[in-house]
């Protein structure tokens, strides 16, 4: 189950079972409580928009404002719709942008590490029990690249952790109901055994629907991640315009929200 909560002017979604693990501070923030105008009203975090971006980095200070994160220790990522993962360790930056990759995993409490997202999923990765965290910002290149899996194979082989451990939220993103594709989209995905269940035909011929966040959730249950341990928001980034930011609704002309995780300090 998700929540939505508040923290000053700043509105987001918390996932409850990641919550209930004491363990870090998450939110999928809405496009609520910023300080943008027009169609990027108004917590728009993207600078490759047509934003000022004095905005956006005064959205991004009132974010890291609102959850006690020093600006300096919020690290976001190059995002380019590929299925590259990076690890922010011990020699890594404390702020700043890592370049052209879709995930990101750290197991340094008090730093930050978040996506940005208009439609496409964004899931947070939590292991409880060697304490690391990972994000991943999945368009459905991303999602048939299995970005997903690609972050489980690495908390494995970096931190010795196991798939049935792993907590994983699946936040807001573009639902099937809105999400219409062509048949280069379909080609990426029509091999996969089960994708009946996730990419469905339209009536419009050379058309289909696809369920990205589905897609994502049998991915990862393959890969070995538990059922049980996969919660899933539900709403549809398109159908509620008013609370998300989403590139398919809009046309193209919109923000990006921001999405994130940290380990809370004295956790280790």
């Amino acid at each position: 189950m998700f929540r939505f909560k508040q923290r000053g002017a700043i509105q987001y979604l918390e996932a409850e079972g990641i919550s209930a693990l004491d363990l870090v501070t998450h939110a999928f923030c809405t496009r609520l409580g910023g300080v943008s105008e027009g169609h990027f009203s108004s917590l728009n975090t993207g600078f490759r928009v047509a934003d000022r971006e004095e905005n956006v980095r005064r959205n991004l200070s009132l974010i890291a404002d609102s959850f006690s994160i020093p600006a300096s220790r919020l690290v976001l990522m190059d995002q380019v719709h590929g299925d590259r993962v990076c690890i922010l360790d011990g020699d890594g930056p404390s702020s700043g942008s890592f370049p052209a990759c879709d995930g990101l995993i750290t197991d340094r409490p008090g730093v930050a590490i978040g996506i940005k997202t208009a439609d496409c999923v964004p899931l947070l990765f939590v292991d409880p029990v060697r304490r690391v965290i990972g994000v991943a910002h999945a368009g459905w290149r991303g999602t048939a690249l299995r970005i997903a899996t690609r972050v489980i194979d690495l908390f494995e082989q970096r931190y010795a952790s196991r798939a049935e451990n792993i907590v994983i939220a699946v936040g807001p993103a573009i639902g099937v109901c809105c999400y219409q594709v062509d048949t280069p989209v379909y080609a990426a995905f029509s091999a996969r055994p089960g994708a009946d269940r996730f990419l469905h035909p339209c009536r419009e011929n050379g058309r289909w629907m696809l369920d990205l966040a589905l897609a994502n959730r049998i991915a990862l249950i393959e890969r070995g991640a538990p059922a049980g341990n996969i919660f899933s928001d539900g709403h549809c980034t398109a159908c509620r315009s008013d609370l998300f930011f989403s590139h398919r609704e809009s046309l193209g002309m919109t923000g990006r929200q921001l999405n994130f995780i940290m380990i809370k300090d004295g956790c280790r």
